[in-house]
C-alpha cells in the first residue's frame, strides 16, 4: 500500500457512492460495464459460470476478429458519467483477476459538458486525452497519472482491442458549480461541494473521508472508524470546509456503529489550518446508531473544523450545515473558473 502514489488518496470521482454510472459501452457480452463504478474491491469466484462463460466482477467484452485500427470495431469503449465534476489528478485501471483477457492498452479521455447529456449526444464529442494506448498489465492496478487543471464531467475508457477490466478509479478534487448551489444554505463538509479530509490520527478500518459522503452509509465500513486506542489521548479528523463559511448546525452520525461509537465528541473551528482551534461543539456525550443535530451558538467564519472523538471509534457521516461568507463565495467562483468551468 506505501508505493501506491499520493493522488490515490483523493476522492474518486467515478464511484457509484456519489452517483457515477456507466452511461454506454460498446460492447458487455462477458460481464456487465456498470462494474466499473463500484466501490468496492473487485471479488472473484474461480469455476463460477454462467451461460456466457466464467462470472467477473467487473466489465468484460468478447474477443475482437477485425483486423486493423481502422475499423469501427476495433476497440471497445465505456463512457462514464462522474459522480462528481472536478479536476482529475490519476486515474487507476484496476484489472483484478483478469489474466489472460485483459486488454494490453488503454486509453482514458475527458470532457466537459454542462447540463444532462444523453449516451449519444457524449458520442458525438470532442474528447480530450488524458492517457493515450497506456500499457496495462493484468490482474493489478495500473497507475496513470493525470497532468490537466480542467474540470470534467465524463470520462471514456477506451481497451485496444478487448478484453475486461474490473474497475475504474478516477481520482480527483471535486470542483462544484457555483450555480447549483445556496450560498446561504449549504453543507460545508460535503464531499460534493468541494470539502476533503487533510489530516486525522487513525484510519486503521476506513478512512475519514466517508464521513463526507453524500446519503446514508449503507453498513459500517462506508464511515470512519479508528482502532482501538490503549493510551489515554483521542482520535480526530481536521476537514477543510467547501470554502469560508460559517457553520450553524452540525450533524454528527453514528449510524450502524453500535459497539465501536464514540463515547464523545467535539468540534473545533480555524481559519487556515495551523492558525489556532476554536470551540465550535463542546464535548457532547452521543448515542450508538443515532443521527445527532445540534445547533451552533456562537457561529464563526471558518475555513477549517477539527472534529475530535474521545477516545476512539468512528463516524458514519459528518454535516456541517450553514452558509457561504463572501469570502467563501469568491473562493468557489474563483475555483470554478480556474478549472475551466466557465467554458474558458
Amino acid at each position: 500500500m506505501n508505493d501506491r502514489p499520493e493522488w490515490t488518496r483523493q476522492l474518486d470521482l467515478a464511484s457509484r457512492v456519489f452517483g457515477a454510472t456507466v452511461m454506454w459501452a460498446s460492447d458487455e457480452l462477458f460481464a456487465e460495464k456498470e462494474n466499473l463504478v463500484n466501490p468496492w474491491r473487485p471479488r472473484h469466484q474461480p469455476e463460477t459460470f454462467g451461460p456466457r462463460g466464467q462470472l467477473y466482477d467487473g466489465w468484460e467484452t468478447r474477443r475482437h476478429r477485425e483486423t486493423g485500427d481502422d475499423s469501427d470495431d476495433a476497440d471497445d469503449t465505456a463512457i462514464v458519467r462522474l459522480g462528481l465534476a472536478g479536476v482529475i489528478s490519476g486515474i487507476v485501471v484496476d484489472t483484478a483477476f483478469f489474466k489472460g483477457n485483459y486488454p494490453p492498452r488503454v486509453t482514458v479521455e475527458a470532457c466537459a459538458v454542462a447540463g444532462y447529456p444523453s449516451a449519444a449526444e457524449l458520442r458525438a464529442m470532442t474528447w480530450e486525452p488524458l492517457a493515450e494506448r497506456a500499457e496495462v498489465t493484468g490482474d493489478s492496478e495500473n497507475f496513470l497519472p493525470v497532468r490537466s487543471s480542467r474540470r470534467y464531467t465524463h470520462v471514456r475508457l477506451t481497451m485496444h482491442p478487448d478484453g475486461g477490466v474490473a474497475r475504474l478509479r478516477v481520482h480527483g478534487v471535486a470542483v462544484p458549480d457555483p450555480a447549483l448551489l445556496d450560498p446561504g444554505a449549504v453543507d460545508l463538509a460535503a464531499a460534493e461541494n468541494g470539502a476533503t479530509c487533510v489530516g486525522c490520527s487513525d484510519m486503521f478500518y476506513s478512512s475519514p473521508s466517508n464521513m463526507l459522503a453524500p446519503g446514508l452509509a449503507a453498513h459500517q465500513a462506508e464511515g470512519w472508524e479508528t482502532a482501538r486506542r490503549r493510551d489515554e489521548g483521542n482520535d480526530w479528523a481536521v476537514i477543510r470546509l467547501a470554502a469560508a463559511g460559517v457553520v450553524r448546525f452540525a450533524e454528527l452520525d453514528t449510524s450502524n456503529l453500535r459497539g465501536n461509537a464514540p463515547g464523545w465528541a467535539a468540534l473545533s473551528w480555524a481559519v487556515t489550518p495551523d492558525g489556532g482551534w476554536h470551540e465550535l461543539l463542546p464535548k457532547t456525550r452521543l448515542q450508538p446508531d443515532t443521527r445527532h443535530r445540534f445547533p451552533v451558538t456562537a457561529p464563526h467564519e471558518a475555513t477549517h473544523v477539527r472534529l475530535d472523538i474521545y477516545p476512539d471509534g468512528g463516524l458514519a457521516r459528518l454535516r456541517l450545515l450553514g452558509g457561504l461568507t463572501e469570502r467563501g463565495r469568491a473562493e468557489l467562483a474563483e475555483r470554478f473558473t480556474a478549472a475551466g468551468g466557465d467554458g474558458n
